[in-house]
């Protein structure tokens, strides 16, 4: 089942609206009597400086698709894009590159090095790449997610929320292409959960970040654009920005809890 952003005058002028896409992409695990399939060949796709939620219930797809179309698992068949770049034909070093250079990702095990500094994680991409940051740029995002006096702390110095804001400023620092968020606030408290929310907002409404979340919380997806509703690996539902609790009817309605 598909889901599709609406019609431009020509397919050079669509793509270059489109941050990603998927074309009938497929995810087996396994074989045999073990076999699953994660994904039915869904085709989506995510307009640049927009705000996408994709929910679903556990086993669902929903993580599968995110980390296929990101290139974090490789897909069993069809094909995804970043931008114009199908990256399930690149080969690992330059899809490497493609996910250091172009996307931001936020997890919910925040994923940060424990024996670097909180500046330190947030510059690691550019480190690694061997690029200087923009410290401008980068001074607004610490600003942004007020960081500015925890800097010099290791993550087991932080608490989880800070944890979660250095991920969030170190997917800002490099101004990626677009981010994929997996469950940002799944390890947070209510009031955290809701700063993280609004940060994550505030970055599509002020600097136009394209931003991808997977959820399972209807709080979470009433703060994008545009939620997808995921069952056995397809796209069975997709609405405009709505809220929590349009967001719960729909679920119990769909049967996706």
């Amino acid at each position: 089942m598909s889901t599709a952003i609406a019609a431009t005058p020509t397919g050079e002028q669509q793509h270059s609206a489109v941050a990603a896409r998927a074309v009938g992409l497929g995810k087996v695990y396994g074989s045999g009597q073990t076999q699953v399939t994660a994904l039915h060949g869904v085709d989506v796709e995510f307009t640049r400086g927009g705000f996408a939620a994709i929910m679903g219930p556990s086993g669902s797809g929903k993580s599968t698709l995110m980390h296929c179309m990101a290139g974090l698992d490789t897909a069993s068949g069809g094909r995804a894009f970043i931008g114009a770049t199908e990256i399930t034909a690149l080969g690992d070093r330059a899809l490497t590159r493609l996910r250091r250079d172009r996307i931001g990702f936020i997890f919910q095990a925040f994923n940060l090095l424990p024996t670097l500094t909180a500046a330190e994680n947030i510059t690691l991409p550019a480190d690694l790449a061997g690029r200087r940051p923009d410290r401008a740029w980068l001074d607004q995002v610490i600003d942004t997610v007020g960081l500015r006096d925890r800097l010099a702390h290791r993550p087991g110095e932080l608490s989880g929320g800070q944890q979660q804001r250095v991920a969030c400023a170190r997917a800002l620092a490099g101004r990626p292409e677009l981010i994929f968020a997996d469950e940002p606030t799944g390890n947070l408290d209510s009031r955290t959960s809701g700063e993280i929310l609004d940060l994550m907002r505030g970055s599509v409404d002020e600097y136009g970040q394209t931003t991808v979340m997977v959820t399972h919380d209807a709080r979470a997806a009433a703060m994008a654009d545009r939620v997808l509703y995921l069952a056995d690996g397809e796209i069975v539902k997709e609405t405009g920005r709505s809220s929590q609790h349009e967001i719960l009817q729909i679920i119990d309605t769909l049967d996706l809890q």
